[in-house]
């Protein structure tokens, strides 16, 4: 605010980024932050977790002990999963901001707000409390963060991370974001590389123990809501601004205004019989009137 007072342009126009910044970095603190709060008691947790293990197993998708135990064998990899998970998801989403504040400002505005209201709308699934896979007995699954003291689990950066928040996964969603805002906007051929981001991001989540195939595909499904019903708004909006700009404001009235549409003078440049009164309208002199005349 204080940059935008100044009234100096370069000044302002930074005043835009800083004002960005902030905004994405109060939301990734409040998403932080928000973990801490639940409507329902941590008790149910690793019985939704369950529940959710169970209904992959009636769906027949890949067991995540499997896919697991495909990594175990090999540490170096498996370290570096930990390290993704815990490193990799806001770096990559604040470059993709940046690019497209950057190189597509008219994108900017409606992938930031892609971003906010996918996010919240997490947050508010959240407040109900999944354990996460790694949590579940019986399932064969292994903690990697715990096994290679990886653990971001603890106090990091004055937060304490959220161990029941694991229904959706907000990384392969965000994931799944950078991913689709890359390829529509982007118009190189190297722009479908950027699937792979959210292939290796869900693959990182299900290594780790840290999310279900179930949550990164929720993940996925809020997030094309959000599109979904940003397309829709946007196309309400146009209908809406098309049916004002047809109608008659007085500025810009939609019907002519002479009587006569045969003519362009108003009805008050005319004689009493309906003849066009003479010098009016005409911009021709006096003589070549009389001549005509």
């Amino acid at each position: 605010m204080a940059l935008r007072r100044s009234r100096r342009p370069r000044l302002v126009a930074v005043s835009v980024f800083t004002q960005e910044s902030a905004l994405v970095l109060a939301l990734f603190a409040l998403w932080q932050y928000a973990g801490s709060f639940a409507v329902m008691g941590p008790g149910g947790a690793l019985g939704r977790g369950r529940w959710i293990w169970s209904a992959e197993r009636l769906a027949h998708l890949p067991s995540e002990t499997w896919v697991q135990g495909l990594f175990l064998p090999h540490p170096l990899l498996v370290q570096f999963f930990n390290l993704y998970y815990d490193s990799l998801h806001f770096p990559v989403l604040i470059t993709c901001l940046i690019w497209l504040f950057v190189r597509h400002r008219d994108a900017y505005r409606r992938w930031r707000t892609t971003l906010v209201l996918f996010t919240g709308a997490c947050l508010a699934i959240q407040l109900v409390p999944v354990a996460p896979p790694r949590m579940l007995a019986g399932t064969g699954l292994v903690d990697t963060a715990v096994l290679y003291h990886q653990s971001v689990y603890g106090t990091v950066a004055g937060f304490n991370a959220d161990e029941l928040s694991a229904m959706p996964s907000v990384h392969v969603g965000w994931a799944v974001l950078v991913a689709v805002a890359v390829i529509t906007t982007a118009r190189a051929r190297w722009r479908w590389l950027a699937l792979l981001y959210p292939a290796a991001t869900t693959l990182a989540v299900v290594v780790t123990a840290n999310h279900f195939w179930l949550d990164g595909i929720v993940a996925a499904g809020v997030l094309g809501l959000v599109l979904l019903g940003q397309a829709a708004g946007r196309a309400a909006l146009a209908r809406a601004r098309a049916r004002a700009g047809a109608s008659d404001w007085g500025l810009f009235p939609a019907r002519r205004t002479w009587h006569d549409p045969g003519t362009s003078l108003p009805t008050s440049a005319r004689g009493p019989n309906g003849d066009i009164s003479s010098g009016v309208g005409d911009s021709r002199p006096a003589p070549e009137r009389h001549r005509s005349a």
